[in-house]
């Protein structure tokens, strides 16, 4: 049995998803343990659910503390609010450690440090599954950093990993402490601990940020986790007449843990600049704001691999899996990021030449969300971006990096 270990929101689940159909796919039996809120999301892709009775949704966590960890805009920021965040964590290290016995291999996220240390003391290989390139390099700011901050890059890194230790080490080393009476000689930070025993692998694609060529030979990049939708899939009547009514809509969505609070505004500003472009519009997961004019359709929520193509933009938070959905759809990207490395896609996006310029959520105005939805449509961006989806379609990030894990059992 493979576990996969995973913590997060619903989009930090779904590639994962995608690498466990990749494993089913070889044959290999895979679990995937994750808060109990998600059971259903797993299970709907035929892999099996190892319920963890916390996650984000679930945890009494203050309000505040997740609006703080939505809203961080630099990287100290960041660290910071981690650093409060710690003492969570140790809410699920007992039973993540219980999912992973009986297991043959186990493998990851980045926010689940304790998958590599029982993978220590069960004596079996540990695959670290990273949803964004986290390992040190010469060539590129790291995620919390890249576009933002002028610090040296090695600094980044230390930053990034420092971050997610932090969130982790806590409760990591009191379980250790507790379980096995003591903790490992070499206790400390695990993630550029990468060998053949315990390689790294990487969702991202070479097309939008390449494979550093001085990254240890056993950290795999090969493209991004897909999940290979349904092909059956029927939308709403309601939104397929929209869509079959009229030019092809931009797109609106901010993720899962979008603050309800900020729905009014984000719905205002929407309103305005698709009136001013003369451009039509799909609202994601905001409910149904009342008074919508008729070129706006609002829906709770819908698979991105089919929508995406069938827009003529896509407007979100910046969310890796999001970010990657856009770029794959081979359609621009308008990014408004909240913080974390959603600024690094955001940046990433404009650098490329397949989107607009970030526009930062304090600077959100109709004026900026129209001046960003003009430049997006420009012939040139549409160009780049369709060139962008026609690269990202010829790697299989899932299956290749399946591969690796696969061989590790041999």
């Amino acid at each position: 049995m493979i576990t996969i270990l995973c913590t997060g929101s619903l989009g930090d689940i779904q590639p994962y998803i995608g690498l466990a159909i990749e494993l089913q796919n070889l044959g290999k039996a895979v679990r995937i343990a994750a808060g109990n809120s998600f059971a259903g999301f797993v299970k709907g892709y035929g892999v099996e659910h190892y319920p963890l009775s916390t996650d984000y949704k679930t945890i009494d966590i203050d309000p505040k503390m997740i609006e703080a960890a939505q809203n961080s805009t630099n990287p100290l920021k960041m660290l910071l609010t981690f650093n409060k965040m710690k003492k969570y964590a140790k809410f699920m290290v007992d039973e993540m450690y219980e999912a992973c016995r009986s297991s043959a291999l186990i493998v990851w996220h980045p926010g689940c440090t304790i998958g590599y240390f029982a993978a220590l003391e069960m004596g079996i290989p540990s695959v670290l599954a990273a949803p964004f390139p986290l390992h040190e390099t010469k060539e590129v700011a790291s995620v919390i950093a890249y576009g933002k901050t002028k610090l040296p890059l090695k600094t980044t890194y230390r930053l990034l990993q420092g971050m997610l230790w932090m969130a982790s080490k806590t409760g990591v080393a009191s379980f250790l402490k507790e379980n096995e009476g003591r903790l490992p000689q070499d206790f400390g930070c695990p993630f550029e601990r990468v060998d053949s025993i315990h390689p790294a692998i990487v969702s991202c694609s070479n097309f939008v940020f390449k494979r550093p060529d001085d990254w240890n030979g056993n950290i795999h990049q090969y493209g991004y986790w897909f999940i290979e939708e349904a092909t059956d899939y029927t939308p709403p009547v309601e939104l397929a007449d929209f869509l079959s009514s009229g030019k092809k809509p931009v797109y609106f969505g901010f993720g899962s843990v979008f603050n309800d609070g900020e729905k009014d505004r984000f719905v205002k500003t929407i309103i305005a600049s698709l009136a001013a472009t003369g451009e039509r519009g799909i609202i994601c997961g905001m409910r149904k704001p009342e008074n919508l004019p008729e070129y706006i359709f609002a829906i709770d929520s819908i698979p991105h691999t089919w929508l995406f193509p069938q827009c003529a933009a896509v407007c979100h938070h910046g969310g890796a899996g999001t970010s990657a959905a856009g770029f794959a759809a081979g359609v621009p990207s308008i990014i408004i990021p909240f913080s974390n490395d959603q600024f690094a896609w955001a940046h990433r996006a404009h650098d490329i030449g397949v989107g607009a310029k970030p526009i930062y959520k304090k600077q959100l105005s109709a004026e900026s969300l129209t001046a960003a939805i003009r430049f997006a449509l420009s012939d040139e961006i549409k160009k780049n971006a369709a060139a962008l989806g026609r690269n990202i379609a010829t790697e299989n990030g899932a299956k290749d990096c399946a591969m690796v894990i696969a061989e590790l059992l041999r």
